[in-house]
């Protein structure tokens, strides 16, 4: 899989001194721009767009978020407690499936619940009408399962055979959306505009004469809607369209392109040795803070890699052989010491970073590029890693 990330843009002048190692970087100033163009194609769009913090949960930035996005999209029980904490506006969770005591704190934190199945809906049902009693609020929605492929890799796909994610459309009747206010998709990872209106082409027939009762639409993440190349507006002749022609509402629950090219993890090479090659430690590790690195796989793109010069295979500090991040190119060879900063970085590897090995997790700061204030969010402690044990 090849990583989709730009140039490195302000972080070129960034001084990857000026931050513990490792640490990610994150730049509001790009993190708002990004948010802007999500904010312009929910406009004209007449779309609602939803930040998935699945993605993207730095919430030292929801009250920027806030200032743009109509809400946020949850996974689970903690993310829409994090949504309810710090988050404005709507709060939509989905999961491939519920658990009985959590249902009852969801139905209260969410203004959409999204099902899995028609049996989990009809299974939850007594939780639902209790919760309506006491004065809850909520909508009810279904995740369908386009069964149209589109994802580059395997594992990454929501539509690959015997895929979890969503009930089947092929499956799909009228005696299922009993009580279903609106349908979800998500089929994307990743991509732009082309791929979105293939899946819609082939997911719309099927849906002909199922929905007249819908309130709205909710075509998920994946989209790729702030990169460069992305032909914006299409997808807002796109939306508008669906909303118009079945009169329901769209909704789009982006990720990663709230942060999308808007921060790094800068890290620093620990020892450089030769096993046939050219090896260097680093104090950034694959399996613990870029996982996808090794369950993608990916390779990401450094900062000021040279076009010429020597190789070198860069690894984490932890004891898994496989914790490789790739080769890359140094003018010389790197010594002890130096800095060395990975591209678009802000989105999933912060979520996804772990303990593995006791190795440190990474520090998190927020830069803004605009005005150079540079602000160290958080760092992590021992304590951090004896806590989540026994």
């Amino acid at each position: 899989m090849d990583t989709k990330a730009a140039s490195p843009g302000a972080f070129a002048r960034f001084d990857l001194n000026r931050v513990p190692s490792p640490c990610f970087v994150v730049d509001e100033a790009a993190v708002r721009r990004n948010l802007a163009v999500l904010q312009d194609v929910g406009t004209r769009g007449r779309a609602r767009v939803l930040l998935a913090l699945k993605a993207f949960s730095m919430w030292a930035l929801a009250g920027v978020v806030g200032e743009y996005l109509d809400g946020a999209c949850a996974s689970g029980l903690w993310e829409a407690r994090l949504a309810r904490e710090y988050y404005r506006g709507e709060l939509t969770t989905y999961s491939p499936a519920y658990k009985a005591e959590d249902l009852p704190e969801l139905l209260r934190l969410s203004d959409t619940v999204i099902f899995n199945s028609p049996a989990q809906i009809a299974r939850f049902a007594g939780l639902i009408a209790e919760a309506r009693a006491a004065g809850e609020v909520f909508d009810v929605g279904l995740r369908v399962n386009p069964e149209h492929s589109e994802a580059e890799v395997a594992k990454y796909d929501p539509c690959q055979p015997l895929s979890r994610l969503g009930f089947p459309v092929s499956q799909l009747g009228a005696e299922h959306l009993d009580g279903v206010d609106g349908l979800h998709m998500h089929a994307l990872c990743e991509q732009d505009f082309a791929p979105l209106a293939r899946i819609w082409q082939s997911l719309e027939p099927r849906l002909t004469g199922l929905m007249g009762d819908l309130k709205w639409i909710n075509l998920g993440g994946g989209h790729h809607i702030t990169r460069a190349d992305y032909p914006r507006e299409d997808l807002i002749a796109f939306l508008r369209q669906i909303s118009e022609r079945h009169g329901v509402a769209v909704y789009l629950e982006p990720g990663e392109a709230i942060a999308l090219n808007a921060g790094i993890l800068v890290g620093e090479i620990l020892d450089l040795f030769d096993n046939t090659g050219s090896v260097a430690v680093t104090d950034i590790s694959a399996t613990c803070h870029m996982p996808d690195v090794l369950e993608a796989p990916y390779r990401p793109a450094i900062l000021n890699e040279a076009e010429a010069g020597v190789q070198v295979r860069l690894g984490g500090p932890s004891c898994l052989a496989g914790d490789i991040i790739g080769d890359y190119v140094f003018a010389a060879a790197p010594a002890p010491g130096t800095r060395i900063a990975f591209l678009d970085q802000a989105h999933y590897s912060m979520v996804k970073t772990n303990t593995f090995n006791g190795v440190p997790l990474p520090a998190i700061a927020l830069w803004n590029s605009d005005t150079d204030a540079l602000r160290l969010v958080r760092e992590f402690d021992y304590t951090d890693f004896r806590d989540r044990l026994s």
